[in-house]
């Protein structure tokens, strides 16, 4: 039987790709191993400090949006319909208020982009998340200098506004059948009071907010208290969710009482207590969920597709970016000196090339800081630092490829784009100004 290759060329060419590039892998390059051990301990820093703390309270919010937030709710309030200034001030402010990394803020915000929520707010809410950062806004000022503590605090809150409005107009025909759809859609019926579900959220937001509280750069004052407290506020925000779901949705409170037999415990007592008896409380959470209603059943069946879709992504994406760049203060394939000799001065050049850098790199929360720091010792201007500042937290590789796979090619690099330009525009201007 002879073989069409017509049919057979991609996955020829799939195998002849992957043979010439092990092939000629540069095994033994001293740069090369040194950026495959940057990824995996890229890697690793992110699955310690990140999936368990961030992702999955971030996963367990999402799961619930789906599940206890009416499709009508989303949309009155961040769906095409809504007015304008009610969709992106709820936008922003709810994304703000978490203070989260670019990569945590991902499943909240699929979470009510597919309840409904419009093109515009969603996007307002994704780049606000990580973006509008107070303490990090606070550190850049005590740190870099007030001068880009306060431009990045007004291009952050301006640009969470202005790129959702962008986002909306360029695909305004998009959100017009939405609007339409919308508006055939019936009053929700609910099971419960708002104030209720109100409590709900806000204790599972509270458990990730604290749980993921960054140190500040002094001993002292209000940001080292909550710090300090940290633990015991993210242990309270948890036993005020216990509560809710044995009052308002049914839990069995013996179930509870056993995983808190385990749980506190563990965070007296065991070699790393707080992040053991988080994990522990997680995986008591999925197990309640597991056992009980259709209603947490359906809860728990949410956020695990969310973390189906997102997870590996964000994982590969970690990968990458740490071969490319390597961990904060090491190097990767692209040595630093390069990232910094393109960065000087106050060009267009400069801007777009920090900006460009900015929304590849992969930046914890307040990890930007010392970078910059650094950057701007090596010759950085600060119009290219501003621009870095905007870009860099509110996009990551790895947060790129999950935007793809919830908006779809099209808008994810409109998304992408925008931020871009929007930061090397006023790194152009800071840097004239201040510069």
């Amino acid at each position: 039987m002879s073989t069409n290759w017509r049919q057979e060329w991609k996955p020829l060419a799939l195998i002849a790709g992957g043979f010439l590039l092990f092939f000629f892998l540069p095994v033994g390059w001293a740069r090369f191993d040194n950026a495959v051990m940057e990824a995996l301990h890229l890697a690793r820093w992110y699955a310690r400090e990140h999936v368990l703390l961030c992702l999955i309270p971030a996963f367990f919010i999402a799961g619930a949006i789906a599940v206890f937030v009416s499709q009508a709710s989303v949309m009155k309030y961040l769906g095409a319909n809504a007015p304008k200034a009610l969709a992106y001030g709820v936008a922003s402010v709810s994304g703000s208020v978490l203070a989260v990394c670019s990569c945590t803020v991902l499943p909240l915000f699929a979470g009510i982009y597919r309840m409904g929520a419009g093109l515009g707010p969603a996007s307002a809410f994704l780049y606000s998340g990580p973006a509008i950062n107070v303490l990090a806004i606070a550190l850049t000022a005590r740190v870099l200098g007030l001068e880009l503590g306060i431009g990045r605090a007004v291009g952050a809150i301006v640009f969470s506004v202005v790129i959702g409005l962008a986002m909306h107009l360029i695909f305004r025909r998009e959100e017009l059948e939405k609007a339409k759809a919308a508006a055939a859609m019936p009053e929700p019926q609910t099971d419960r009071p708002l104030w209720q579900n109100a409590v709900y959220f806000a204790s599972m937001v509270a458990v990730l907010v604290f749980a993921n509280w960054g140190a500040p750069d002094t001993s002292s004052g209000f940001w080292y208290a909550v710090f300090s407290a940290k633990w015991l506020l993210t242990g309270a925000s948890a036993l005020v969710l216990a509560v809710t779901l044995v009052l308002w949705f049914g839990v069995s409170w013996w179930k509870i009482a056993a995983v808190a037999a385990l749980v506190i415990p563990a965070a007296l007592f065991a070699p790393g207590g707080p992040v053991v008896a988080f994990t522990l409380g997680a995986l008591g959470l999925i197990v309640i969920t597991q056992t009980e209603s259709d209603e947490m059943q359906s809860w728990f069946e949410q956020s695990w597709t969310f973390a189906k879709q997102i997870l590996p992504l964000l994982l590969a994406g970690v990968l990458i970016a740490g071969l490319l760049l390597g961990r904060p203060g090491e190097e990767g394939l692209i040595p630093e000196e390069w990232v910094a000799s393109l960065v000087g001065g106050n060009s267009i050049g400069a801007n777009l090339f920090a900006s460009v850098a900015g929304a590849f790199m992969y930046f914890a929360t307040l990890t930007e800081v010392p970078i910059l720091q650094g950057l701007l010792g090596a010759g950085m201007g600060k119009g290219p630092a501003l621009a870095l500042l905007l870009a860099g937290p509110a996009l990551s590789l790895p947060n790129m490829l999950v935007i793809r796979s919830v908006l779809g090619t099209k808008k994810a690099v409109v998304f992408c784009i925008l931020v871009v330009v929007f930061a090397t525009i006023s790194g152009i201007i800071f840097g004239a100004i201040w510069g």
